[in-house]
């Protein structure tokens, strides 16, 4: 049986370092050959500790290609907001939409579709940056920010001037 008579499929979980480091050959090479002997058809980006409790706290990607065709885009889904650790896991449940896109790979906040001809424009950085998730800008002054301070503050103040007053009526 010849190597071209079955797809070989594989899913990895790899270190992101791997993935947006462009400044070192090795590397470079090692995604041109990913990239051109198999067709990476999706790259989910786990969040920051998500093997914490297998003893790594790096930030992981999950990677998933099938060998004997080059690839032409790749779908990426971006799980990376979500916060986990030992008592807060990534579950399954962090992965339905995950699962309701892929057989479209169609786009949702969390996921989006990049271009061979853009990953080579990026040097072969493969990094999940996802272009949809919004972003909150905080757009008030410092002077703004210390005026909610204060009157937090103040509100603190009452609260616990408050307690002592009814705590102190018990007595």
């Amino acid at each position: 049986m010849s190597d071209n008579t079955f797809a070989c499929r594989c899913g990895i979980v790899l270190d992101e370092g791997v993935l947006f480091r462009t400044n070192e050959t090795a590397f470079v090479q090692t995604k041109r050959k990913l990239l051109d002997d198999c067709d990476l058809w999706a790259l989910v980006s786990l969040p920051g500790g998500a093997f914490v409790n297998a003893g790594a706290g790096v930030k992981t990607n999950l990677l998933f290609f099938t060998r004997g065709k080059p690839t032409e885009r790749i779908w990426y889904y971006d799980l990376s907001d979500i916060k986990v650790g030992k008592k807060s896991p990534l579950t399954v449940a962090h992965f339905e939409e995950f699962f309701r896109l892929l057989p479209q790979r169609s786009e949702s906040e969390r996921s989006w579709t990049i271009t061979r001809e853009e990953i080579e424009a990026r040097g072969y950085d493969i990094k999940a940056v996802n272009p949809n998730r919004k972003v909150v800008v905080d757009e008030r002054t410092p002077e703004e920010i210390l005026d909610v301070i204060e009157a937090k503050g103040r509100e603190v103040a009452e609260a616990l001037a408050a307690l002592r007053k009814t705590g102190s009526k018990r007595t």
